[in-house]
């Protein structure tokens, strides 16, 4: 039988729609196995520091649809150190907390991968993170959102541009990971897509537009934080150069992307996950992610989730689609 009594919970890095539901969905499975759970404030920096809460029903009521997330997040340098983590272990073993479900994206895992191998810890994580970029799971909570978002904004620019004949540059978010400027590429009609993993170049990019419609009122151009052409600046002025001729305007939309509430498909990954990973600790389950292939819960180690984004979710066929779609 499971020694698990008190579950701890905390959200880490970047902030992702649908992390609410997740907490939600971690702490309802815990009461339904009589276990207690503990909320982390801040991530890692809340336990390092101790910040802890106890958490019953009451605590998630009326979330699931709020963005953000209640146990608040943090980006802890301290955690990096052998002195962090053993604080932390502490912290943990003197307020009888015997296993950890962590929500958050690479950095949180490859966190949760060391303090787990050191201390013989048990720990699952959740896949909360707008990119996108961990194997493991065809998506992470909040990619949904914020696909969405994108789309949600770029058809409002769609409009402006189409009136006054003009060319937008919009930049979203990713900066290691273009499949938020993939999908909301695609979804949006975009006639060119920058993406890291594509290596368009500006040549190939002033080609598409010397040789697209002529008659097309307005044009977007969604680029990835993290093309290589530079971002949406670079590019815009670039642009402006070669076609002197185009009215051409940028649009940053930045942290509007991880903002508001979840859409129904992260709400529901999210409480999937969440049941999956308590389920998971009492089946002895440890350093490893919890995650939804082709519709089934998977456990991943943490060290095979991380960073091989290329190879495995941007594909060749989806990059003939852009081209196909962008004539």
């Amino acid at each position: 039988m499971s020694t698990i009594k008190n579950i701890g919970v905390l959200t880490s890095g970047g902030d992702a729609p649908g992390m609410n539901a997740a907490i939600r969905a971690v702490v309802r499975a815990s009461l339904y196995h009589n276990l207690k759970v503990t909320g982390i404030l801040r991530g890692y920096e809340g336990l390092i520091q101790g910040d802890f809460i106890p958490m019953d029903g009451k605590s998630v009521a009326n979330i699931i649809q709020r963005g953000g997330t209640i146990l608040k997040t943090y980006r802890c340098n301290a955690f990096r150190t052998k002195e962090g983590r053993a604080q932390a272990y502490k912290n943990l073993k003197d307020s009888e907390i015997d296993a950890l479900v962590v929500i958050g994206g690479d950095g949180t895992f490859r966190g949760a991968d060391i303090f787990s191998q050191e201390y013989d810890f048990p720990i699952v994580g959740l896949p909360g993170t707008i990119d996108n970029d961990l194997l493991g799971t065809d998506f992470a909570i909040g990619y949904d959102t914020a696909i969405n978002n994108v789309v949600n904004a770029v058809d409002k620019i769609r409009d402006t541009a189409e009136s006054h004949d003009r060319l937008f540059i919009v930049e979203v978010m990713g900066r290691d990971s273009g499949l938020i400027a993939l999908r909301s590429g695609i979804g949006v009609g975009a006639e060119a897509i920058l993406i890291p993993e594509a290596k368009v170049g500006l040549p190939q990019l002033f080609h598409r537009i010397e040789t697209g419609r002529k008659d097309k009122a307005s044009k977007i151009i969604i680029v990835a934080e993290g093309d290589e052409g530079g971002g949406a600046y670079v590019v815009g002025e670039a642009l402006k150069e070669k076609f002197p001729k185009y009215d051409i305007r940028i649009s940053v939309l930045g942290h509007i992307q991880r903002g508001g509430k979840p859409t129904c498909m992260d709400r529901v990954l999210s409480s999937r996950l969440g049941v999956a990973a308590v389920e998971g600790l009492l089946e002895g389950k440890t350093d490893v992610m919890v995650g939804q292939i082709n519709k089934e819960v998977v456990f991943t180690p943490f060290s095979q989730t991380t960073k091989h984004i290329d190879a495995e979710k941007i594909t060749p066929a989806w990059l003939r689609l852009v081209e196909i779609l962008s004539m």
